[in-house]
């Protein structure tokens, strides 16, 4: 240790990272090496050079153990809303109001007019009750109620939430063709029985009526549920009742209905060629009374769980304890205040996941062709545009695609697969998919100001990959 520690090599890295991280570096890359060593990895000639080779090694460890690994990466796998790339990307204002609220004191739960304690919900509940103003509940003796909403860490927390709130110690009746499980092995029925109501399955896997919900109602039943099929689609001999027919059941019986929706959709995509994914809107206008999505889905923003519905409801769930134990921070509520009041403007533009979804395949071809002119020609390595399909992604839309153009290339040298991972490898890391025994890459994800660093990424990649010759 003293030795090495001492050497020339490691005087400048002492100086940057200091004693103590250093010496970590080291211990650890010597243990490694002892190891080697003992398991007979290594003869003498290659432990010598494995020992001259210790400062780099050191060098090594200290980056990779020092370094964030939160990084960002360039998406150019076609899935808009990735979920393990963070799903949807944040807008320029968002960001901007992001950092502004992040480097400074704010007034979250300060009212500027009083002087006084605030509530750090009014900053989007604002927003939102402009954007839901169109819908009413009706109310016993008139004056009908617009809905009001809550915002939570995340969708499920809103579905944990609400179900504790409404329906804890009761019955909840959901279809049994809507028993989803979400990634990370997240089921409903899991939810459902840590928030303390119990499920009661109707229907078949494939056909749900609404007689079904209607025979299995009892005096002990709190909730009739609906749950977006987010990740999968039904076809063939396949059988739902409509929103608006459960909301009418559950009035005539007194129950409540809440759905499960997910995708936080606010506008129309059936110009972009989506068919059939109804979003908030939709459901609110069923009467739905209680109406959970997420902020990072369709929505565009930050990962949120957002709470809409009947105001009585609404308030109950917000005067459940577990409400501040899930509510978010400064940061949340202003980078969704920033998306939400983009929706208010109507400056759908400006949120990038709402802009990649519109970007026609005739625009992403001729970014295609200029980005292999740009590439230029390489030995070894073959380009081509090729047409192929985009996907929402991000448990949305299961069945809708989207056409777009690829950047397919294939290289003499090296496999597909050593080339993607080649590419994650690049600082900044690029995500791809191989498609037809080709890397192709999907700029409909890709910003403009990604692609020059996509572009230098891969050229990096593919000519670095022509084999060695010896003179």
């Amino acid at each position: 240790m003293d030795e090495v520690l001492r050497s020339s090599n490691l005087a400048a890295t002492l100086q940057r990272e200091g004693r103590a991280t250093t010496s970590d570096a080291v211990r650890t890359v010597l243990e490694r090496l002892r190891q080697e060593i003992s398991s007979g990895a290594l003869d003498n000639n290659t432990a010598q050079l494995a020992v001259d080779g210790i400062p780099a090694a050191v060098e090594r460890e200290l980056r990779q153990s020092l370094d964030l690994s939160l990084r960002r990466v360039i998406n150019a796998t076609g899935v808009i809303l990735h979920t393990n790339l963070g799903r949807a990307p944040l807008s320029a204002g968002a960001i901007e109001h992001l950092s502004d609220i992040a480097a400074n004191y704010s007034n979250l739960e300060f009212d500027l007019d009083s002087g006084e304690r605030g509530r750090r919900d009014v900053h989007v509940q604002r927003l939102l009750d402009r954007l839901l103003a169109e819908h009413r509940y009706p109310k016993a003796g008139g004056d009908d109620a617009a809905p009001e909403a809550i915002v939570v860490n995340n969708c499920a927390a809103a579905v944990f939430l609400a179900l504790n709130t409404l329906a804890e110690g009761g019955e909840v009746i959901v279809s049994r063709g809507e028993l989803v499980e979400i990634g990370g092995s997240f089921r409903v029925p899991d939810v459902m029985a840590k928030s303390g109501a119990r499920l009661r399955e109707v229907g078949t896997t494939n056909r749900t009526r609404r007689s079904d919900y209607e025979k299995a109602i009892t005096d002990n039943t709190r909730l009739l549920l609906r749950v977006h099929r987010s990740n999968f689609a039904m076809i063939g001999f396949t059988e739902q009742p409509a929103a608006r027919e459960l909301v009418e059941l559950g009035r005539s019986r007194g129950v409540p209905v809440m759905e499960d929706l997910g995708n936080g959709l606010l506008v129309d995509l059936t110009s972009a060629g989506i068919q059939g994914e109804y979003g908030l809107h939709e459901s609110l206008r069923a009467g739905v009374d209680v109406v959970c999505v997420s902020g990072d889905k369709l929505l565009g923003g930050p990962q949120a769980g957002i709470i809409a519905g009947r105001r009585e409801l609404i308030k109950r769930i917000r005067a459940n304890p577990l409400f501040r134990a899930l509510r978010v921070d400064k940061l949340t509520y202003a980078a969704l205040e920033s998306t939400l009041l983009a929706y208010v403007k109507q400056d759908y533009s400006a949120i990038p996941a709402l802009r990649m979804i519109y970007t026609p395949a005739t625009e992403i071809r001729g970014r295609a062709k200029s980005f292999l002119a740009r590439l230029g020609t390489i030995p070894g390595v073959h380009t081509e545009v090729v047409e192929g399909k985009s996907v929402i992604g991000g448990g949305t839309a299961p069945a809708a695609t989207l056409p777009t153009l690829l950047v397919a290339i294939t290289c003499d040298h090296h496999s597909c697969e050593s080339l993607l991972s080649r590419l994650r490898a690049q600082s900044p890391p690029v995500i791809a998919r191989i498609e037809d025994d080709c890397l192709v890459l999907d700029l409909r994800t890709v910003s403009a100001d990604d692609e020059g660093p996509l572009l230098a990424a891969l050229a990096s990649t593919v000519e670095t990959s022509q084999p060695s010759q010896t003179v």
